[in-house]
């Protein structure tokens, strides 16, 4: 039975004139992807306020893993109100702060005594891993890579790649952040094997350990196992490996951005899972909180224990809201069937994307990922790979008019990505993959 329903053109008239409120109201500068209004939501399905009913292959910009009101954490959230709305964990202890801590400190996996700090959002939680890296180590400087998105704070937009879009106007920007090459394999020299592009990665990183910072001036080295904004690109492992040797040899911290790649995103609780390596640090966020505006740091206790008292926290940081709803979320997360159908739902959309990329060779250019957090790059042509924004939106425009919400990535603004509920039922993905083939056709056909 198809979810999907639609009874007006998308968007209809109450979401335009929404819409038009909203352009009245509120800055232009904070982005709007789709043009449709959403009255609620459940599961992988949303309602809009002409009555339409979409599917999402969008889930919140990754929010959404566990699927919109997951039940459980209705209820968990609902309890809560009914106990505690706000205290302030800077004022007094509460059972959900220790607890959501307490369970993130035994899932993650990081040898040793581990321990967190939480906060509301993603860029603050990866600012709170700078802190902690940096009165550890009592070092100023921290290194970055191409493609990376970070966040939106002075700090993490400073760390951020993809200038024209997130740092445009907005300098100047924090000091002694050093930005390295990133191999992205797709991208790489025509003449160069995808090993020997790999190889080529580790020597710049080594040559910029001289070139450009000494590594015992160095906090902490930051990464995304999988770039996120940057166009869902896996980091290759060998280019890992190395950093966590360089990090080992020299005394630096190395932090992993999991704040779009984890909690089960790809297929594993930690993205970093995959790869058999510890980080020093991991930043977590997003999808644990199923909607609810919470993220944190994990990490070794050491250096997580850093920061003298007061140097850490906020007025919200971990909130009995948003604390009640993560742990309900991670719990179902771990949960190894979960963890099953997650890689379930990845195998069969990637199935379907490479299936499309079979009929569109010389369009989409590659289709990528890491379990079932994936994305199909949108080219010119397949021998020049000259990236192509213009039909990437038309794309995302064409799923939304049949009832698909599908957004972009890349740092050329050309990949489709695919950030789903993974609750989703089977025949919830091929509609959706369906309505994809209908919108490549309609575009690249």
């Amino acid at each position: 039975m198809s979810t999907i329903n639609l009874v007006t053109e998308i968007p209809g008239p109450k979401s335009q004139a929404l819409n038009e409120r909203r352009a009245a109201a509120i800055a232009q500068g904070n982005a709007k992807l789709t043009s449709v209004a959403i009255q609620s939501a459940q599961g992988a399905a949303v309602l809009d306020v002409d009555g339409n009913t979409l599917l999402d292959f969008a889930g919140g910009i990754g929010m959404q893993l566990i699927g919109h009101n997951q039940p459980a954490v209705v209820d968990a959230i609902k309890k809560q109100a009914d106990d505690l709305i706000h205290m302030c964990s800077i004022v007094s202890t509460y059972e959900p702060l220790v607890a959501l801590a307490e369970l993130m400190n035994s899932i993650v996996p990081i040898s040793g005594p581990t321990k967190t700090t939480l906060s509301n959002s993603g860029a603050e939680a990866v600012e709170a891993a700078i802190k902690l890296a940096r009165a550890y180590t009592g070092r100023d400087s921290i290194v970055v890579f191409e493609g990376a998105y970070h966040g939106r704070t002075n700090l993490t937009m400073s760390m951020t790649s993809k200038y024209a879009l997130f740092k445009k106007t907005f300098g100047p920007f924090a000091p002694e952040v050093y930005r390295l090459p990133f191999p992205n394999i797709y991208r790489r020299p025509a003449e160069m094997s995808a090993e020997g592009f790999v190889e080529y990665a580790c020597q710049q990183l080594d040559n910029a350990m001289i070139s450009q910072v000494d590594p015992n001036y160095i906090a902490a080295i930051v990464i995304e196992p999988v770039q996120g904004e940057g166009g869902f690109i896996p980091t290759p492992p060998r280019f890992l490996e190395h950093i966590r040797k360089i990090c080992d040899q020299h005394g630096i911290v190395m932090i992993a951005d999991e704040i779009q790649c984890g909690s089960g995103r790809t297929g594993k609780l930690f993205a970093c899972e995959h790869y058999g390596i510890e980080p020093d640090l991991i930043t977590v966020g997003k999808a644990m909180g199923a909607g609810t505006p919470i993220a944190g740091v994990i990490g070794k206790a050491e250096i997580v224990d850093g920061p003298h008292p007061g140097g850490l926290g906020g007025t919200y940081s971990g909130s009995p809201l948003a604390c009640a709803a993560a742990i309900e979320s991670l719990n179902m997360i771990k949960d190894p069937a979960f963890l099953t159908r997650a890689n379930e739902v990845g195998d069969r959309i990637r199935a379907g994307l490479l299936a499309l990329q079979a009929q569109y060779p010389d369009r989409i250019g590659d289709v990528r990922g890491l379990g079932p957090m994936l994305a199909m790059e949108i080219v010119k042509d397949a021998s020049s790979r000259v990236p192509d924004m213009e039909s990437t939106g038309a794309i995302n425009a064409a799923t939304l008019n049949r009832g698909l919400i599908t957004i972009r990535a890349g740092l050329y603004s050309n990949c489709v990505r695919f950030l789903p509920p993974l609750n989703m039922t089977d025949e919830q993905i091929d509609e959706g993959l369906a309505i994809l083939g209908e919108a490549c056709a309609e575009v690249l056909g």
